[in-house]
């Protein structure tokens, strides 16, 4: 059974330590294939360094840039110049993590709307895919999305999907596909993810860990920092949940994720 996290932060300071011990575990469980987000210029220019260092024999590296709907404030021409730049290496396979969080409003909703719009523009010119990231926007990231990103032959996933049905079947009909979390094993919080997941088309479903966030049941017990290795346990839930042998359901999202990114078969060592 081979497992692809289609979105995780191993760019995360809080990796530093122990990434050869991490990546290693990864391998151990399956785990052949790792999407490395960007947040900001930093985060992203060490994403597509990492997929550069750890991409071997046993897994496959891909890479992403991006400005997190939390750094909008802080973002510029100069920036998304930068992450243009970045992107043009083959390891970059996608735009993100972009998108609306007005949950917290660590950035304005101007300055967020502002440059979710540009961001789409320039993976619109680098004919990238999307990984998006909307929390407590009220519609208005669909808003945005159907107004600027809902032409034909566009793709991207909706990460950490946690939204209703109404929200889920739009983005489906947009042509996106829909990234599942740990947040599905977890009994109270995860209920509602649960009975949405059966309704997402076998062809548009991702795993992931967005690690170091959102450690699932199974091993949240043990530690409070997410890892690669622990999609595992989101895929185990989800084939429980579907009633889908777990090798069959990993082979297709591993399909799914391939196709999204842009990640042939003779890209994988």
């Amino acid at each position: 059974m081979k497992l692809f996290d289609s979105h995780c932060h191993v760019n995360d300071k809080i990796y530093t330590g122990d990434m050869d011990q991490v990546m290693l575990r990864a391998a151990a469980a399956g785990v052949q294939g790792l999407m490395i987000v960007g947040i900001d210029g930093p985060t992203s220019a060490q994403a597509l360094s990492l997929a550069r260092k750890h991409t071997g024999k046993d897994i496959f590296c891909a890479a992403s840039v991006g400005v997190h709907p939390h750094d909008a404030s802080a973002c510029t021409e100069k920036i998304i110049d930068e992450l243009t730049a970045l992107a043009k290496n083959s390891e970059v396979r996608a735009w993100g993590e972009t998108g609306l969080d007005f949950n917290r409003m660590f950035s304005p909703q101007e300055a967020q709307e502002k440059w979710f719009i540009r961001q789409l523009e320039a993976a619109d010119a680098l004919n990238l895919p999307l990984i998006f990231h909307e929390r407590d926007s009220k519609g208005r990231f669909f808003e945005i999305l159907k107004a600027h990103y809902g032409q034909a032959g566009r793709s991207g996933v909706v990460h950490c999907f946690s939204g209703t049905r109404k929200e889920m079947d739009a983005y489906l009909k947009l042509g996106l596909h829909i990234g599942v979390t740990g947040i599905v094993t977890i009994q109270s919080r995860g209920k509602e993810l649960r009975e949405l997941v059966v309704h997402i088309p076998l062809d548009r479903l991702l795993i992931e860990t967005d690690a170091p966030y959102l450690t699932p049941a199974p091993e949240k017990n043990q530690t409070r920092r997410n890892e690669p290795a622990f999609v595992r346990s989101v895929l185990m839930k989800l084939a429980e949940i579907r009633k889908t042998d777990p090798e069959t359901l990993a082979q297709i999202v591993w399909d799914n994720t391939c196709r999204l990114f842009t990640i042939f078969q003779e890209s994988i060592i």
